[in-house]
């Protein structure tokens, strides 16, 4: 029954699949694409390689997900021979993040690529998955087939009989013709982008306007993070290319944790059906539609805090006066108030007057006199990150004789700028009963060699009670490329906790879950896994020759995983004074 279903699944086509494109060996090979940031990619920025090999994949396709990990294995061990693999996705419904997430997993070591149109499967005569292209040092494609003869659509081997993809390779290293250049594919037909139809032709108001304020006007808005608002119809319309494709793409609403793990409720994203809707409102002409079926506008904030009015506004003293060009140190301040008691918090904001210069500011509690410190981290402020608003009941404690400090990286905009940062506090108007706890799993001594591409580095961290988790956070700087989060327990069951394949250090947003979802046995280790790209395929690498070390500028590096928790069995049964978030004496009798 297995075999007749895997079968089944690699078999099964629609009438919208593709005839075989005829491509001969020999045909020099250089498609667009994608890569795992969104940038549009061509197979000749890879530089100079001896080889390159293409996979191309699905998710589901059941023969793509035995080979994965093998493939992955080969790309570690033939990258020293100066040999690159991809792994290119095809999928017309494989979500965009999952999909990197598949590779990030399964093929760390692999290239992403994204097949958008089939661009690069037409340009190699490819038409399943599981299919495998070998091209030479002038891109010349040398061999087309399978992996190896191991698995098929009924049956499997112990072992494979014929490494197909390993001797060609060896036999295009050795400088000789591939013995075997061809062979047949055991993979799932490759469906094409499915065209644009639609019974009724959507309109903006009864149809895309809804998807609009659920998803989008949050931020597109005056004074939002968006560079343009998204508001009424003729903005919309403006940019209405432009908003198809970042939809159809995953790019946007932006959300870089992978879904197939855990669920987070912060989550973002769009249905297959929301997407198809805004392809067939452009397709259509994006019609307007009756002004009755438009939607009452949805509630945003209005207020100049995200937390609320705080019932108290800390700020540095004087402002802050920046260069227009060149690197800008990291700067430290004090803010100039001394808690006299312990005080407890359950909203903070960082809220820089300009935020243009502003990358991102941590907050931290240190003892008076003392400079600032991780080991005191509360929260932060960073590209895509909201503020910290714990659930009812849960709240920081700033301990008695403490100040906050600041640790802000600025960047210049090509015109001398001025800041003045402030930070609001919220006190709870509820009985505190757990004390946010951060644990931080960071390494310090990693030396990422140039030119590596998916270069592993680790950390890890002990909870030393029983803990509830409240949500993580991942930073790195322009080399990082994914990060993994795993817990493992004391009884070496370990559970994928948060992958993020594809790190954006401009959009550095929080995984938060429900309240009460993800709990931790006493002893459980917290374990990251994170792979840097420090080659000339980064596009965003700012010195590919470079062993890169841990420091504070963007030119160095950074592996943090911050998890915040709460301790699962304290009950603290504080009443709290909504002045000064100071614990009132408690009633008598107690």
């Amino acid at each position: 029954m297995r075999s007749l279903l895997l079968a089944s699944l690699c078999v099964m086509s629609t009438t919208l699949a593709q005839a075989p494109v005829a491509v001969p060996l020999g045909a020099v090979v250089d498609a667009p694409f994608v890569d795992l940031r969104w940038q549009p990619r061509r197979l000749a920025e890879l530089g100079a390689t001896h080889a390159t090999v293409l996979f191309f994949a699905t998710i589901e396709c059941p023969l793509v997900q035995r080979y994965l990990p093998r493939l992955g294995g080969m790309a570690r061990d033939y990258a020293a021979r100066g040999v690159v693999m991809l792994v290119v996705n095809v999928g017309p419904g494989d979500g965009f993040v999952d999909a990197v997430g598949e590779v990030a997993m399964k093929a760390p070591a692999a290239v992403f690529a994204k097949d958008f149109d089939l661009a690069l499967a037409n340009a190699c005569g490819v038409d399943r998955t599981a299919a495998v292209v070998v091209l030479d040092a002038q891109r010349r494609l040398v061999y087309r087939g399978r992996l190896d003869d191991q698995h098929g659509y009924s049956s499997s081997r112990a072992a494979p009989s014929r490494d197909d993809l390993r001797q060609a390779l060896d036999d295009v290293l050795a400088g000789t013709a591939v013995a075997v250049a061809e062979t047949a594919v055991s993979g799932c037909k490759i469906t094409p982008p499915a065209p644009v139809l639609a019974a009724a032709v959507p309109t903006f108001t009864r149809d895309v306007a809804p998807i609009l304020q659920r998803h989008c006007v949050e931020c597109h808005r005056p004074g939002g993070e968006a560079p343009f608002p998204l508001l009424d119809e003729a903005q919309v319309k403006k940019h209405a290319a432009m908003v198809a494709e970042v939809a159809e793409q995953g790019r946007m609403p932006p959300w870089y944790g992978s879904k197939q793990h855990s669920a987070f409720a912060n989550v973002r994203g769009l249905t297959d059906g929301e997407r198809s809707t805004l392809r067939a409102w452009l397709a259509g002409n994006m019609p307007s539609g009756e002004a009755a079926d438009l939607p009452p506008p949805r509630p945003l904030p209005s207020g100049e805090w995200r937390i609320g009015e705080p019932d108290q506004v800390l700020a540095v003293k004087a402002p802050i006066r920046l260069p227009a060009e060149g690197p800008i140190p990291y700067h430290y301040f004090i803010l100039p108030f001394r808690f006299e008691q312990d005080t407890w918090v359950e909203a903070i904001e960082i809220k820089p007057d300009n935020p243009r210069a502003l990358h991102h500011c941590n907050l931290a509690r240190v003892k008076f006199g003392e400079k600032f410190s991780q080991d005191g981290f509360i929260t932060g402020y960073v590209p895509g990150g909201d503020a910290m608003v714990l659930d009812q009941g849960t709240a920081v404690r700033i301990p008695a004789g403490s100040v906050l400090a600041l640790q802000a990286h600025y960047v210049a905009t090509g015109e001398p700028e001025v800041d003045r940062l402030r930070v609001g506090l919220r006190f709870p108007r509820a009985k505190v009963d757990k004390e946010m706890q951060v644990a931080i799993c960071a390494d310090f001594r990693f030396a990422i060699p140039p030119g590596a591409m998916a270069h592993p580095v680790r950390a890890a961290r002990t909870l030393r009670e029983d803990a509830v988790g409240i949500g993580m956070v991942v930073h790195m700087h322009l080399r990082g490329r994914d990060m993994k989060a795993t817990a493992i327990a004391p009884d070496g069951s370990e559970q994928t906790l948060l992958l993020v394949p594809n790190y954006n250090f401009d959009w550095q947003q929080s995984y938060r879950w429900s309240k009460g979802q993800q709990t931790f046995v006493r002893g459980t280790k917290i374990q990251a896994l994170a792979h840097f790209d420090n080659s000339k395929w980064n596009p965003f690498n700012p010195d590919p020759s470079k062993t890169v070390r841990f420091g504070l500028e963007t030119d160095e590096e950074m592996m943090y995983l911050f998890l915040f928790w709460v301790a699962q069995h304290e009950q603290l049964g504080l009443a709290v004074d909504a002045t000064n978030g100071r614990a009132l004496p408690a009633a008598p009798g107690r």
